[in-house]
């Protein structure tokens, strides 16, 4: 009834639209009470699970999570977006489809400071959408080439999935960062490409050297932000967590003392905002690394590890399946859930392959990234239906052709780990992979 028992509840508990939450505590109590070998005797030895959430509540690199989502927030009511755009523009101005590649740098180096893929849309689209239409760019290209570069905020480092795939299998937060920089410029690369492509005939500008001298002058403290953050997590200087703190510090030194855009009397709205969307995800997160520390110390991993491995015997085939498994599972689950449900059991089977574990959450990050775009549940299609002002389906329509390159780059990405490995060396570059 154990294995049974649980798709059972699953089911019922889908079809009764019941919250993650509420779906995460009910799958462990039943796991916790029913699966154990012998069962429990006594409801009251589930203590254990409130053993077992002071156990996730205690790791430090939970930390970095609310740290950056405040930070990401700050920039937002701030003036660093704004800035970073106008260096951008004014490097950019005189390449084919200059404007609409200023717009993917803009989203690749936010990214690099929010960490959030929603924060970065929001912040960069906003600004740059009515920029790109009153320069003549289409329409529907402006809304599909931001729709897509704020999907960036997951895969260039810091990113807050990474946080939470690294919680939840056990590699190091550093080592996902430095491995997400080549998959982060190859999507860039990609985009600037298809910008080129689809808009290069648009008119071009010329150089300003005045207006260069000004954007960078108002602009290089915004820019010097992800160099500091990264530049520290890099060397060694200091880990994620305290990185997230100094991005805290650095946004409100810079917007409230020196940009004076933001005024102190804003910040506790935004403490509060940023409060908001971590509540439950700090409780749905506790709650799979006890579901999570149950499955490791019964071996279901391992058991599941062994049946695969008697059914696939290639680790190509293991990676076809599993690409087609999460691009499936990004269309219909948000980049949590799948990462908190998914990743425990997907990682482990990966390594049995021979697949590094940063390299997979790589995959599995890319694969969720594509989700953000993909209908019925893409985050990234409402808020930009949303910010620029434009039906669902037509948000669809524009995203459609880069779905299709970022799915070449997801290729790229599965088979050529030095995309994803090159950059750590030694070991970890090292491991085996198909």
């Amino acid at each position: 009834m154990g294995s049974w028992g649980i798709l059972l509840l699953l089911l019922a508990l889908i079809l009764l639209r019941q919250p993650l939450i509420v779906l995460m505590g009910a799958i462990t109590v039943y796991c916790y009470y029913f699966l154990p070998d012998p069962p429990l005797e006594s409801f009251h030895e589930l203590n254990s699970i409130i053993g077992d959430l002071f156990f996730a509540g205690d790791k430090e690199i939970l930390l970095a999570i609310p740290l950056f989502i405040i930070a990401g927030n700050l920039m937002t009511h701030g003036s660093i977006a704004r800035r970073l755009i106008r260096i951008a523009q004014a490097m950019t101005a005189p390449i084919p489809a200059g404007l609409a590649i200023a717009g993917v740098f803009s989203c690749g180096i936010f990214a690099a400071i929010s960490g959030s893929s929603p924060v970065t849309l929001i912040a960069i689209g906003g600004l740059m959408y009515p920029s790109l239409t009153k320069a003549g760019y289409p329409t529907q290209f402006s809304m599909g080439l931001l729709a897509s570069g704020g999907t960036l905020g997951i895969i260039i480092p810091p990113s807050i999935p990474m946080i939470v795939y690294a919680i939840m299998v056990g590699v190091s937060v550093t080592d996902l960062f430095i491995a997400g920089i080549g998959p982060g410029i190859l999507l860039m690369s990609l985009l600037m490409i298809y910008s080129v492509l689809r808009a290069g005939k648009v008119g071009r500008g010329k150089w300003d050297w005045e207006e260069i001298r000004i954007a960078w002058k108002e602009g290089v403290l915004a820019l010097l932000m992800p160099v500091v953050i990264l530049g520290g997590i890099y060397s060694g200087f200091f880990t994620a967590t305290e990185s997230a703190a100094i991005a805290v510090f650095y946004a409100i030194l810079v917007e409230v003392f020196i940009h004076k855009e933001l005024s102190f009397p804003k910040i506790p709205k935004i403490m509060a905002e940023s409060a908001e969307m971590l509540g439950i995800l700090f409780l749905i997160l506790i709650l799979a690394v006890s579901l999570n520390k149950f499955m490791i110390e019964n071996e279901i991993p391992q058991n599941l590890v062994a049946t695969m491995s008697g059914l696939i015997s290639s680790p190509v085939t293991f990676l076809i399946g599993v690409n087609i498994l999460l691009l499936i599972v990004g269309m219909f689950m948000d980049i949590m859930s799948a990462i908190l449900v998914l990743a425990p059991l997907l990682a482990p089977m990966a390594v049995n392959y021979g697949i590094n574990p940063v390299h997979f959450g790589i995959i599995m990050i890319v694969n969720l990234e594509i989700g953000y775009l993909t209908p019925p549940v893409g985050v990234n299609l409402f808020v930009a239906s949303g910010i620029f002002k434009q039906p669902l389906g037509k948000v669809i329509q524009s995203v459609a052709p880069i779905v299709g390159l970022f799915l070449i780059g997801l290729v790229l990405i599965s088979w050529i780990p030095d995309i994803s490995l090159g950059l750590l060396g030694g070991e970890a570059a090292a491991a085996p992979t198909p």
